[in-house]
């Protein structure tokens, strides 16, 4: 059976790599760049960009993304772009910018170069294009017909940002590992609708034994806003080779997950990432492996902010039974929710939902009270 992987065709990172924009353009032979910006990046870091294009001979122009992947959005987007008649299309912003640029791409027929602002979740190295409602509700899966021309990671640039979206880019690439894997279980296909080759499957134990090792001092020093070699790696780690891990290996519950619980009012605004962290646990629990292993996972998530809880996730009540019902049935009707082995069913997904919460309420409670007796 053939078996498919799919790759960027160019990566770069490190700091200041987005003055090396118009470089990477003229290698790739583009001469009429558009770039698509949210209104914070067009004013904090559009001038600067925009100036390095110039420099290059590259006319800056760029359109401003309105805030929601939405499809309603990229039509519009895309009549805005054709007056231009770019034969390139620039990402510059977070996740939903990404996603909403490919979908430019894909409609104008050009290529896309990525330039992530934020290191939230691995959107930057694939195909996919994560479709939502003007509710922020996941509505569908798009693609682009190739991945991006090329992706450049300024991680000057991503330290800047807050360090929520760091952490939320640990959460959404930590669960890579238990989805590749239980996808290939189950004999479910990747994004190419092929199964996956081992390379892909050891790229998602990479990504978690180095998320496991240098993922809370890379938090710590972007909390301060510094550059630093675990920072470097644990980039790497959640854009690049969580991106190719994922698409290549295949997803499965954790991520099955996020239908679902943007499905719940109070936890639809929630990060990608954050949902993805906390459907990790979810997945591990429905999987029954031991407590001592979930744990470890758990602490590191509480080290860098992510949620552990349904409350953490803005849930604060206790869920009715017709939001359970919704979030299951959510959940169960995503194509991931097929990639677990044994097949998942709403009982065990119940259960695994309510151990999941169980595992870091325990957790908060003993940290507390390990502060209490200081």
């Amino acid at each position: 059976m053939i078996k498919t992987m799919g790759f960027p065709g160019r990566y770069e990172q490190g700091p200041g790599a987005l003055q090396q924009l118009g470089r990477v353009l003229n290698d790739l032979g583009r001469s009429r760049p558009l770039v698509l910006c949210d209104e914070f990046v067009a004013l904090h870091l559009w001038p600067e960009v925009g100036a390095a294009l110039q420099v290059q001979g590259f006319e800056p122009l760029h359109i401003e993304f309105p805030g929601e992947c939405t499809r309603a959005a990229i039509a519009r987007l895309s009549e805005q772009a054709l007056i231009q008649a770019p034969d390139t299309i620039i990402a510059l912003g977070g996740g939903k910018t990404i996603d909403t640029a490919k979908g430019l791409a894909a409609n104008l027929g050009v290529p896309i170069i990525i330039c992530p602002t934020i290191a939230s979740s691995d959107a930057p190295t694939s195909r996919l294009i994560v479709l939502y409602d003007d509710e922020h509700k996941v509505v569908g899966v798009e693609f682009l017909k190739l991945n991006p021309a090329a992706v450049i990671v300024d991680t000057q640039v991503i330290v800047r940002a807050p360090a929520r979206f760091f952490a939320a880019g640990i959460g959404d690439a930590i669960s890579k590992k238990f989805e590749a894997h239980q996808c290939y279980a189950a004999g479910g296909s990747n994004s190419f609708g092929t199964p996956a080759l081992h390379t892909a499957l050891m790229l998602t134990n990479m990504v978690f034994d180095t998320l496991m090792q240098f993922g809370l001092p890379a938090y710590q020093a972007v909390c301060r806003h510094e550059v630093t070699d675990d920072v470097e790696r644990v980039i790497e780690g959640t854009v690049l080779i969580s991106g190719v891990g994922f698409e290549s290996g295949g997803l499965s519950l954790s991520h099955a997950l996020v239908r679902g619980l943007t499905a719940i009012p109070a936890m639809a605004s929630m990060l990608h990432g954050e949902l993805v962290a906390f459907g990790t646990l979810v997945q591990m629990a429905v999987e029954q492996r031991p407590v001592e292993e979930i744990e470890p996972v758990a602490r590191l998530l509480r080290a860098v902010k992510l949620p552990v809880t349904f409350s953490e996730l803005g849930q604060h009540t206790p869920f009715t039974t017709a939001q359970i019902d919704t979030l299951v049935e959510a959940t169960l009707s995503a194509a991931y929710a097929r990639n677990m082995n044994p097949p998942l069913n709403y009982q065990r997904l119940v259960e695994g939902l309510a151990a999941a919460d169980s595992i870091g309420s325990r957790l908060i409670m003993a940290e507390a009270s390990s502060s209490s007796t200081l």
